[in-house]
């Protein structure tokens, strides 16, 4: 309604995880914008900021109720175009648009967008993560749940070898040496850590 009434969007497709969203993407062509929630079912962190950015040019606004500047900054840095805290007034929703119109970053009032050199580590690893490709994070999001190679073939519906070869792909862009270093560095990508790292 917010979006409607506010910002004049006529036609709002909605997905409850960040695959039906990509799928959609995939099916009906790239939107004007996205609007993401970072607690998606099926998303870790910052990967599903990542994983869409690498599907879609449009601008992409996130909506959380993890207002913190580390988060607000990560976020910015990962990609996004802007940051709105949930259950904001409208008016910050029209600012925001407004801001995407004049192919600005919005920065809620009251929050500051850290420099990348504030968080050096984390920087990079949202840079190495999001050199993936789509299928790649997606590998690495099985492989973060703990599942074999022939499980994620099965799951993906694509053979064995593929896989290997996606991870293979994916520990060089990452620059490991085993899937327990690429679950490492994708856990450093979590907001939990974001937050619990905050000065």
């Amino acid at each position: 309604m917010t979006l409607r009434s506010t910002v004049g969007i006529a036609e709002i497709a909605t997905a409850d995880t960040l695959e039906n969203a990509i799928d959609h993407i995939a099916r009906h062509g790239g939107p004007d914008v996205v609007v993401l929630d970072l607690n998606l079912p099926d998303v870790n962190g910052l990967d599903g900021l990542v994983r869409i950015r690498n599907v879609t040019d449009a601008p992409i606004v996130v909506v959380s109720s993890m207002a913190d500047n580390r988060v607000i900054s990560g976020v910015i840095h990962a990609g996004a175009n802007g940051f709105v805290p949930k259950h904001s007034q409208r008016d910050v929703f029209q600012s925001a648009f407004d801001a995407l119109r004049r192919s600005e970053i919005f920065v809620p009032a009251g929050y500051v967008l850290l420099d990348r050199n504030t968080s050096t580590d984390q920087s990079d690893v949202l840079e190495r993560l999001a050199s993936l490709t789509n299928q790649q994070a997606r590998i690495l999001q099985l492989i973060c749940e703990g599942k074999l190679n022939k499980q994620i073939a099965y799951d993906l519906s694509i053979a064995e070898t593929t896989v290997k070869a996606h991870v293979t792909a994916i520990m060089r862009k990452l620059g490991v040496q085993s899937r327990t270093q690429a679950v490492l560095i994708a856990k450093e990508a979590s907001f939990t850590n974001v937050l619990q790292d905050r000065t």
